[in-house]
């Protein structure tokens, strides 16, 4: 009994420390009756060095990987919650201690003890994208009772008041949409097509890493969450522009993407299409833990969907781009999108061509029709590379200048759809 309360002393220190990966061990070992090294051991938190932070698979996390995990504390001068949740940093008793435990959410600092998970350019300042004469870049913002998020709105010069629709851009972690817009390069396209561009920003209050929370389950939802706010900044423009269903389109980068998967989901009669690039699967995930699983690619995570998928209208088009040697989320991600993704009926074909892009990347381009000849799905595997957006904008963060250009053949995808 006396090793017991030691060794739950140590799980709830370490865990106030946000030290969450150590205290999860401390429980497990704890409550599988296997004796700890030293119960009585210091709680300072683990660091790369230590061999039971190391990864004993062959794929390890990027140096460049993300962090995901909501924020706790409260940033001075930013409004509070409304849920109020986390935004001191008390003390907590035992029980409260293993709920957070179990629901992964420990503080903005809960995996620390994991090897470099910090990106180095954080602090850089991200470039403005270049607004031609005519065209507007706004700053608006929009509020719901799940809470409020700004956003920038792209409106092109060649739209002369009448924009041909639009795609809703969901960023990465680290990232704004000031840096996402320059390093896809979406306005310069979006100008082509007379396509009006929105771009929500996920700040630090909301998530450490400015993450979409995509892996929780109250942000899975519809009518909740993040999806509602996402849900309403693309009704409010629909109304505003008088778009249709076919002409409007959602599509994200990693944490971005997991959510843009959401919004098909959640909301499929507001998307025509969606864009997952380097993203992960609805319901892949439930908690911070689950989420770090799914991302490493490890077998066995197989998790319920956190509501019934959505099939009042018919399913959201769509569009995978997925890096080869991506070591943030793995590329059985990208294959278990496309596998939910794959159109029904004995009639559905597959077409599969392979090549080389300008800047010498092979890839393969997967195409799937259904039934009635109508292209429903693309993957495209980009062979070499990693997590970051496929031939983009090197002024931007995440990209990658010589594979194929996702911007421009997502345009395409959506813009096949006929409503444009």
């Amino acid at each position: 009994m006396n090793n017991f309360l030691i060794a739950m002393r140590r799980a709830t220190s370490l865990t106030r420390a946000s030290n969450l990966v150590e205290a999860t061990r401390v429980i497990q070992d704890l409550l599988a009756r296997r004796p700890t090294a030293d119960p009585r051991a210091p709680t300072e938190p683990v660091t790369a060095d230590t061999p039971h932070a190391r990864h004993s698979k062959p794929f390890q996390i990027d140096p460049d990987a993300e962090v995901i995990e909501p924020r706790e504390e409260q940033v001075p001068g930013s409004r509070e919650r409304p849920d109020d949740v986390g935004c001191h940093r008390l003390r907590k008793p035992l029980g409260e201690t293993l709920r957070v435990l179990r629901e992964g959410r420990a503080g903005s600092g809960a995996f620390s003890s994991m090897p470099s998970i910090g990106l180095p350019g954080l602090a850089r300042h991200s470039p403005s994208p270049a607004v031609p004469s005519g065209a507007q870049f706004l700053a608006r913002s929009y509020s719901c009772a799940a809470g409020t998020r700004g956003y920038k709105l792209y409106i092109p010069a060649s739209a002369r008041g009448e924009p041909r629709g639009l795609i809703v851009m969901l960023h990465g972690c680290k990232q704004n949409p000031e840096d996402f817009a320059t390093g896809t390069g979406m306005n310069a396209v979006a100008e082509t097509h007379g396509l009006l561009v929105a771009y929500p920003h996920q700040t630090v209050t909301d998530n450490a890493s400015s993450c979409w929370n995509w892996f929780r389950p109250a942000d899975q939802k519809r009518d909740a969450g993040e999806p509602s706010i996402i849900a309403g900044i693309t009704a409010e423009l629909m109304a505003e522009f008088d778009l249709d269903r076919p002409r409007v389109f959602v599509a994200g980068l990693s944490a971005g993407g997991a959510m843009a998967a959401v919004m098909s989901e959640t909301y499929p009669e507001l998307y025509g299409a969606v864009g997952i690039h380097s993203g992960l699967a609805y319901g892949a995930a439930n908690d911070v833990m689950s989420a770090f699983s799914v991302m490493r690619g490890d077998a066995g995570v197989v998790l319920p969907h956190p509501q019934p998928r959505q099939r009042s209208t018919p399913g959201v088009r769509t569009i995978v781009f997925q890096g080869g040697a991506d070591r943030t989320v793995h590329p059985s991600n990208a294959e278990r999108i496309v596998s939910m993704a794959i159109p029904p009926g004995p009639h559905a074909t597959t077409q599969t061509e392979t090549d080389r892009s300008a800047g010498n990347r092979p890839y393969t381009r997967k195409i799937f029709r259904n039934a009635e000849g109508r292209p429903t799905l693309e993957y495209w595997l980009v062979e070499g590379g990693g997590h970051a957006w496929s031939g983009g904008d090197a002024r931007g963060s995440y990209t990658d200048q010589r594979g194929p250009c996702a911007t421009d053949e997502m345009v395409r995808f959506f813009l096949e759809s006929g409503g444009c």
